[in-house]
């Protein structure tokens, strides 16, 4: 079972409510709640949220550390074998596709690698930047460029170690891939709302962000050490909130760029999750429906 769809879309409160009807466990498939210490900026499930359902995939790594979808597909395929053993059903939630798509489909070999070329570009990153690199890999595979951030050093030299070996843009490899053969045998349900109330709801979100002490949340992980320039701490709310706390920008001026970048990444997780036929969609308020149509899935599942 996998509940999907949107940043702000309500996804937790109805996975906790399968739970608690279908005698589930949830597997987040989120790539920033792995991350201990970053429980603001996440909208993590609160502690409240957790004694209610059991949770896994959840503060598993310091935000240093490096995590990829291998590792997660890894991790939470374990947590999945692990679940369905105590004869619960697992519930894989989450907005971060990419995540689920490694999970269920597996992960496809992306392209042949080259050590040379790849230390090549990382050292080009340190010389450059990799915003410089970045606009490099738009005018070679401008697919690949919108869905990597100029920031996200490791996919924009890989996407360039991939074309220069080939000459074959990374973003054919994966679109060959997309959907294709499960792994498991899982009902996909969307969560969304009409889009004009989607993005207040993600406007109010941020709101209660920062009324809860995201700025508080990012100073206490600078002061831990843990630097702008780290993967984890160049998401949204994160990134925003260390250019303020920087002097960089003023606070306002944060708060309205994390809401437009917030609105931004739902738009493009729904068009990501929209690709997939399998993808049920319904209406948050509406969870009978959800309820009817997991009953309806698990009773004409075929017993292993």
């Amino acid at each position: 079972m996998v509940v999907c769809g949107p940043t702000g879309s309500g996804k937790t409160g109805l996975a906790i409510l399968l739970a608690q009807r279908f005698d589930g466990e949830i597997v987040g498939a989120d790539s920033m709640q792995i991350y201990r210490y970053m429980d603001i900026g996440t909208a993590k499930p609160t502690p409240a949220e957790q004694a209610r359902a059991t949770h896994h995939m959840i503060d598993i790594v310091d935000p240093d550390e490096d995590f990829d979808a291998a590792m997660y597909a890894d991790a939470a395929g374990r947590a999945i074998d692990a679940i369905v053993d105590r004869g619960r059903l697992p519930l894989v939630v989450g907005g971060t596709g990419f995540y689920i798509k490694a999970l269920v489909y597996g992960l496809f070999e992306q392209g042949p690698a080259d050590a040379a070329i790849r230390q090549r570009l990382k050292q080009a990153v340190q010389s450059e930047g990799s915003a410089s690199l970045h606009r490099r890999l738009a005018a070679l595979d401008s697919r690949a460029a919108a869905r990597i951030h100029p920031n996200d050093a490791y996919r924009i030299v890989r996407a360039l170690e991939v074309f220069e070996i080939t000459g074959q843009p990374l973003s054919d490899f994966q679109r060959q891939h997309r959907f294709q053969d499960r792994r498991f045998d899982a009902l996909f349900v969307g969560v969304t709302w009409p889009r004009p109330i989607l993005y207040d709801r993600i406007d109010r979100r941020v709101d209660r962000m920062m009324d809860q002490g995201l700025e508080a949340e990012v100073s206490g992980l600078l002061s831990r050490g843990y630097g702008p320039q780290l993967k984890s701490m160049q998401s949204l709310g994160y990134r925003h909130l260390t250019a303020f706390i920087a002097g960089q920008t003023r606070l306002d001026e944060a708060v309205r760029t994390l809401k437009r970048d917030h609105r931004r990444y739902a738009k493009r997780q729904l068009t990501w999750f929209r690709a997939d036929p399998a993808v049920h969609w319904m209406s948050p308020e509406t969870p009978q429906e959800a309820v009817d149509r997991i009953g309806k899935f698990l009773t004409e599942k075929p017993s292993s």
